[in-house]
């Protein structure tokens, strides 16, 4: 396993079996390899004994270390840059088997993730998913615990879904994955770019670093790896993506609104019951029709669209792949209820997402719009104004609220995101008033804040949650509670 690694120096036996490999010490088990890693909150090094105890036979370190027994330890120069490797000849290099297929952007990952395994599927493709909601395969779902896990989960993922068959895999790959190297060694058949904006900046020092690490996927593409045509599929409506076209080795597959795209959409029809439209290619043209809301779904569809045809899939199957996905967890999700109300839940938690959230639903309503959201704690601080100026411009009832506050004061949050509403021109109104035209309100707590809106809700108008969309969870200084949005709104319009 350590072949090809410049090892500074090592103690007891290294011709040993090992059992499973982790970087968790509290997940290692009789015979495990356990790999410690310097981070900026945690220091794998502190829990080398604890790893020993637990049955480690062989520890990888970075630092020296002195007065461990009862396991082989082996120090390298870096064991984050070597841990992808260790992972993938643990697994016996599984992803070289599959066709990957990576998606990365600030919005719009998910959502093209479930239009392309869709349209893969109706292809006659066995399709495996690595995301934000879960990680899923051949009737599987697991819990995802991060949008692209460390390599040695990933390995070990991309190993069962290669021995159960699957022959594409896509991939939502993150700013801090890419940054991190987490999948730094993977063969990509497939890059899609689905969009730029702000998010992130708690872990990026600027915009120009978050892009810098975006870019990384299609700075690493090169003709003729892995199995066959390596493509870039980028959304040339967004500045951003005429500077990854730039940049990439290999053909880019253009997709957009704008004539010059290779594949666009012309005709759109956007209302509350879905989208419609024509779909034009170098290769014929179709009509979509689909119960998804808004045009900021049309790109997430050409996105998928655009993959599906650099694999040969025929216009028809692509299309029917499209029309069969009803709903994404959490994406303009409908709520269904007694009331008979308009709900929607969505995961929007940037300015821009939230800002193309507003948009598609203010021109689907009919009456008033009232929207619920607040602001993650221990993340980017800088867009809580920019949030709520957002929210401001585009509905009518603005109600601040908790999001996952983490080690933050909710108040405080909130606090952040206020300033930014009265910009918009939105004035408070007290909270207890049953029915109010415009302004904004501050109801920290979210059940709360949920079932006011939904109180105040009429028939012809929309109430949009935004922030947390899929998640059943709020986190709670250091603890997770379960916490459902769409749960929630139901119980209060029934």
């Amino acid at each position: 396993m350590l072949n090809g690694q410049r090892i500074l120096e090592h103690r007891g036996e290294t011709d040993i079996e090992i059992s499973g490999l982790t970087t968790d010490s509290r997940k290692v088990k009789d015979g495990y390899l356990f790999i410690a890693l310097k981070g900026s909150n945690e220091n794998g090094h502190r829990y080398l004994a604890d790893a020993v105890q637990k049955g480690a036979r062989a520890l990888v370190v970075q630092d020296a270390e002195t007065g461990l027994s009862g396991a082989t330890v082996v120090r390298l120069p870096d064991t984050r840059g070597a841990l992808f490797d260790l992972a993938d000849r643990f697994y016996n290099y599984p992803a070289r088997h599959m066709d990957l297929i990576g998606i990365t952007g600030t919005n719009g990952k998910t959502t093209t993730s479930y239009f392309l395994e869709s349209i893969l599927r109706e292809a006659g493709k066995e399709v495996g998913v690595i995301g934000t909601i879960n990680y899923r395969f051949k009737g599987n779902s697991f819990e995802a615990s991060l949008t692209t896990p460390d390599p040695v989960d990933l390995m070990r993922l991309m190993r069962e879904m290669r021995d159960a068959g699957v022959t594409h895999v896509i991939v939502e790959v993150s700013s801090h994955s890419l940054d991190q190297g987490r999948t730094q060694g993977l063969t990509w058949s497939r890059a899609i770019f689905t969009s730029f904006s702000r998010d992130h900046l708690d872990y990026h020092s600027s915009m120009e670093e978050y892009f810098r690490a975006k870019s990384l996927l299609f700075d690493s593409l090169e003709e003729g790896q892995g199995s066959g045509q390596v493509r870039a599929i980028i959304n040339m409506d967004d500045p951003k993506g005429q500077v990854l076209e730039r940049m990439t080795k290999v053909p880019v597959v253009s997709y957009g609104l704008e004539n010059r795209c290779r594949v666009r959409a012309a005709d759109i029809e956007s209302t509350i019951h879905g989208l419609r439209f024509r779909l034009v290619t170098s290769g014929g043209e179709a009509v979509v029709n689909s119960p998804l809301l808004g045009r900021i779904n049309v790109y997430n569809m050409l996105a998928a669209a655009a993959t599906g045809l650099t694999y040969g899939i025929e216009l028809k199957t692509i299309v029917k792949g499209i029309q069969s996905l009803s709903s994404v967890p959490g994406r303009l999700d409908r709520v269904q209820n007694k009331r008979g109300l308009s709900i929607l839940v969505d995961y929007a938690h940037t300015p821009d997402a939230l800002e193309k959230a507003l948009q598609t639903v203010r021109e689907l309503t009919g009456g008033r719009l009232i929207t619920v959201f607040g602001c993650g704690g221990d993340r980017d601080r800088g867009k809580r104004p920019e949030m709520g100026r957002v929210a401001g411009n585009y509905s009518d009832l603005v109600i601040i609220t908790s999001d996952n506050p983490r080690g933050e004061d909710p108040g405080h949050i909130v606090s952040e995101i206020e300033p930014g509403v009265r910009e918009s021109g939105l004035d408070a109104v007290d909270p207890d008033s049953p029915y109010t035209n415009r302004g904004y309100q501050i109801i920290i707590d979210r059940k709360k804040a949920i079932r006011s809106a939904i109180d105040m809700a009429d028939k012809g108008g929309i109430v949009l949650i935004a922030g947390k969309g899929h998640e059943n969870y709020q986190i709670i200084g250091k603890r997770k509670r379960y916490f459902n949005d769409a749960e929630e709104a139901a119980l209060a319009a029934s």
